[in-house]
């Protein structure tokens, strides 16, 4: 069971004690987190595993709707694009399901669409993710994703989406797809425009480098063995960007995620690597949360079972949103929240981490494991 951070007495490798509070936070409490996190330093990590042999991870369902293509150039487009994102669903062991490619009888793909969202479990801690490949319209009012049939707007696709309570991921990478962020922007959310306004009308190419980028190492911008959705939609980013300079061309498209629910979106500028560089006025930035969302786990990953990720990933939020508000702690009372989330973050990891022995846990949970011990 987990201790309190107060309570818990740790011990040197001399035997001595440290002291429990007003130890400058610098170089002892990384060296407490490092103690705490060593045995990691040792595995090596595996970028990931045959899902065949993986153990359970609670893997994604992946809903892919490919849109009315109109001219063949751009459907050779969205079919690659969808052969892109069903080869990392097979990596990753994802419930994969395309609409678009069937033949166009009854149900259509917008009903299609509407029954399988309805069809899903509305709870639980796997992600639910929808990506719409194809072209989108914006008349002032109301934004749209084109089907064969009837199209699908966004304010249909909120109304569909309020039962689930699961992570959702939305990637919408039409023109004229920012309205959808604005409308389906929500809690346990996370939601991708190719867009970053609805007057941004013209094809967007931003789809094809996300479905390259979204299982590629390339992409894995910290080097942790996975590409996460943030690091996937910064490299796509980039390469719009590239794209655009390289054409001589001015940039008709500017990708937005919103993570935190506010509806706002950031671009992929505002940050430098996965560091955000920039902050809004108001309210808080996106990309923590798309940052520890990863379509294809690692196998570090895959080792952890789905509830103790969920646990890590809460608790690293919580780290996220005490350091946003340190100017408005004093500095002991910053200091004394953050070493508590910071041993129980480490503590969740090392009790949970299979490179662990049953004896290195129970020291880890009575405190009495030296410093630098191996």
């Amino acid at each position: 069971s987990r201790q309190s951070a107060a309570v818990i007495q740790f011990t040197r490798e001399d035997g001595g004690a440290l002291p429990r509070r007003r130890y400058g936070f610098g170089l002892r409490l990384l060296a407490k987190i490092a103690w705490l996190a060593w045995p990691f330093l040792s595995v090596p990590d595996v970028r990931s595993v045959d899902a065949a042999s993986a153990p359970s991870t609670n893997a994604p369902t992946v809903l892919l709707v490919l849109g009315a293509a109109g001219e063949s150039e751009f459907g050779s487009n969205f079919v690659h694009q969808a052969q892109l994102w069903e080869k990392a669903c097979r990596q990753a062991g994802a419930d994969f399901t395309k609409i678009g490619l069937s033949p166009s009888n009854a149900p259509n793909d917008h009903d299609l669409l509407k029954q399988h969202l309805a069809a899903v479990t509305p709870d639980g801690l796997a992600s639910l993710w929808l990506v719409l490949v194809g072209h989108g319209t914006f008349d002032g009012k109301e934004a749209r994703f084109n089907l064969r049939g009837p199209d699908l707007s966004a304010t249909e696709l909120a109304e569909w989406f309020k039962p689930l309570q699961r992570p959702v991921v939305v990637i919408n990478t039409a023109a004229s797809s920012a309205p959808f962020l604005n409308k389906l922007s929500a809690t346990n959310r996370t939601v991708i425009t190719a867009t970053r306004s609805g007057s941004e009308q013209n094809f967007a190419r931003f789809g094809q480098y996300l479905a390259q980028c979204i299982a590629d190492p390339k992409s894995d911008l910290d080097q942790d063995g996975q590409t996460s959705l943030l690091e996937a939609f910064l490299s796509a980013s980039a390469h719009v960007a590239e794209f655009y300079k390289t054409e001589g061309r001015i940039a008709t498209e500017h990708a937005l995620l919103d993570d935190n629910g506010d509806g706002k979106g950031t671009p992929a500028d505002w940050f430098r690597g996965v560091r955000a560089i920039k902050k809004p006025q108001h309210g808080t930035l996106d990309g923590a949360r798309a940052q520890q969302i990863h379509l294809v786990l690692s196998a570090g990953e895959q080792a952890l079972p789905p509830d103790v990720r969920a646990k890590r990933d809460a608790l690293e939020l919580e780290v996220i949103r005490l350091r946003e508000a340190k100017q408005t702690l004093a500095e002991d009372e910053y200091y004394r929240k953050l070493e508590a989330l910071l041993l129980d973050l480490a503590r969740l990891q090392v009790t949970n981490h299979p490179a662990v022995t049953n004896h290195q846990r129970r020291k880890v949970s009575t405190g009495t494991m030296p410093l630098g011990a191996r």
